[in-house]
């Protein structure tokens, strides 16, 4: 299992915004952020693979359990406890619990454990793009359930728009190009997963530090931290672990019960960021309902990680 460095840059980058927040409301930083999640998507559609997304399409059982898990599965099982926590100190907590659950799934890192665990590649290719592109609409669809309260009136149809003119277009453009500039961009391709995870950081301490500078963060004690964590893992493996009895009762073979386990139990750091900094917009929340999804995401490094490599040892 190798060491992860873009888990200390998201933790250096929270560091950074408690030590020193002032930068986070300065309009470079913005533009910089607004442009690259343009660009992150726009690479992505230039990076998707048309061969390995034909030959995933094959397998319709798999999809559906992998999606129905990410979209349906995910969000139900954190819904089902918005009765206890209602109108409670707990309901905005709970708030960045549900925002995970309705994301998509990762692209890069739930193909790469895939192939390390010996999975069903084309089908984790063909699972994480298309999840991506379903999350678009469906995130969203999940949220307007509570985004009168908490997106500062911006409405769904605002929410749908801003998300198709910054993930859904770049990423198509960049699909549909793609054939015409494969050759110039061959040189450059093992580049881009470097810029995404700067964006990435650089939104992350941007996100952390307006709530810093707005006091969310002074409310939140270390038991809290801990219970927050631990509902992370909890979540995780259940996720995890139910995939893996289904897929097993399903009779998939034992490369599509990887890839089942490995897609369905993932959630992308890259949409969510994405898709908070447009829906939420300048919310001084906005760190405090990334946190679970931050957690989340250091957890599935570590632990698919760990899992991929026992896959084949």
């Amino acid at each position: 299992m190798k060491f992860n460095w873009f888990v200390i840059a998201l933790l250096t980058a929270m560091g950074l915004s408690f030590i020193y927040p002032d930068p986070s409301k300065s309009m470079w930083l913005e533009g910089v952020i607004n442009y690259g999640i343009g660009f992150i998507f726009f690479f992505y559609g230039l990076k998707l693979p048309i061969e390995a997304l034909k030959e995933g399409l094959k397998n319709t059982r798999l999809h559906l359990l992998i999606q129905s898990f990410t979209f349906l599965v995910f969000p139900l099982l954190i819904l089902i406890f918005y009765p206890l926590l209602e109108e409670t100190d707990f309901e905005i907590y709970w708030f960045g619990f549900f925002f995970l659950a309705c994301l998509p799934s990762t692209v890069s890192s739930s193909v790469v454990m895939v192939s390390l665990a010996r999975g069903n590649v084309p089908a984790a290719i063909f699972n994480a793009s298309i999840s991506g592109i379903i999350g678009v609409f469906v995130t969203p669809l999940w949220l307007k359930l509570f985004l009168a309260n908490t997106a500062q009136a911006v409405s769904f149809n605002e929410v749908i728009i801003k998300l198709i003119g910054q993930i859904l277009l770049p990423l198509c453009i960049g699909f549909l190009i793609q054939q015409s500039v494969k050759k110039k961009i061959t040189p450059f391709i093992h580049y881009l997963p470097l810029f995404d995870k700067t964006i990435i950081a650089l939104l992350v301490y941007q996100s952390f530090a307006n709530s810093y500078l707005a006091g969310v963060f002074e409310k939140v004690a270390i038991l809290e931290l801990i219970v927050i964590i631990l509902v992370v893992l909890l979540l995780f493996f259940i996720i995890y672990f139910s995939l893996g009895i289904l897929g097993r009762s399903l009779n998939f073979n034992t490369k599509d019960q990887i890839t089942a386990r490995f897609c369905g139990s993932k959630k992308s750091l890259v949409h969510g960021s994405a898709m908070a900094k447009i829906i939420f917009s300048s919310s001084p929340f906005l760190g405090l309902w990334l946190l679970p999804l931050m957690i989340y995401h250091i957890a599935q490094l570590i632990i698919v990680a760990y899992l991929a490599d026992k896959q084949v040892t």
